[in-house]
């Protein structure tokens, strides 16, 4: 199986923006070819729909196939989701379709009812890191972690960790390896991240990231993955029973277990 190496491959399509959506309402397989009139090619997975400009129809029938098993897992952990996936055929479309000022780095983006692919960045990963990026994004249309504001940042990105690496089999370590080799070092992080932490060229962006799955993991492993959705949109005290410090010096325990 070709992984990525390290966090960062992964972590490419991983910045969930509040975009302004492609319009009102969800698109059918009809409205979605108004995107691109008499150039928009439609695939239906079973729980999908993805629409491409200029983009080969075995493309999309694999990304349908991905998104299709995102659902699924998404699904399982949280409840059902609407899978929408906009395919454009170059960078600067998608940053123009998902109200974006860049796409640099990036190999999705989720808007606040769809998923807009970034081609570049995209291809670069591997089946498992498509995969991963997919459910990740999908997973924030179905929180609505795009509309902002409900939780705080490193619950709405570790809980899309959580659920985009569920059942991806990739090894503790290489996902979270930046943050690894910190823990290895003697330094662990005193608090989780904040919002200025996730922000695009914070110095410790695959760390924060890296951060937040492991606290995720932390929840659903100790109070079970009903813990972890109970949690989302709550507190620690009032969900799982912590103090704030409590629950950061357990999670840092858990840090040091887990990479140490």
């Amino acid at each position: 199986m070709s992984v990525p190496k390290g966090r960062r491959a992964v972590l490419a399509g991983m910045l969930a923006l509040a975009g302004a959506g492609l319009g009102g309402a969800r698109p059918t397989p009809e409205t979605a070819r108004d995107l691109w009139p008499g150039a928009a090619e439609v695939v239906r997975g079973e729980r999908s729909l993805v629409v491409g400009h200029r983009v080969p129809p075995a493309e999309l029938r694999d990304l349908a196939a991905r998104a299709d098993r995102a659902c699924r897992t998404i699904a399982e952990v949280w409840g059902p989701v609407r899978a929408v996936v906009v395919v454009p055929a170059t960078d600067e479309e998608a940053a123009l379709l998902a109200g974006a000022g860049r796409t640099g780095g990036l190999a999705a983006l989720a808007t606040v009812d769809r998923v807009v692919v970034v081609p570049t960045g995209y291809a670069r990963l591997s089946g498992t890191g498509r995969d991963v990026v997919i459910t990740h994004e999908l997973t924030h249309l179905a929180t609505g972690a795009t509309r902002g504001g409900r939780v705080p940042m490193w619950l709405s990105e570790g809980f899309a960790d959580y659920v985009g690496y569920r059942d991806a089999g990739i090894p503790t370590r290489t996902v979270a390896a930046e943050l690894a080799a910190e823990v290895r070092a003697g330094r662990l992080p005193t608090e989780l991240p904040g919002l200025a932490d996730f922000a695009p060229g914070s110095p410790r962006l695959a760390q924060a990231y890296e951060e937040a799955w492991l606290a995720c993991r932390y929840v659903a492993e100790r109070f079970g993955e009903k813990g972890l959705v109970r949690l989302y949109g709550s507190d620690v005290d009032s969900t799982l029973g912590l103090s704030r410090a409590e629950f950061t010096a357990a999670w840092r325990d858990h840090l040091r277990r887990e990479l140490g």
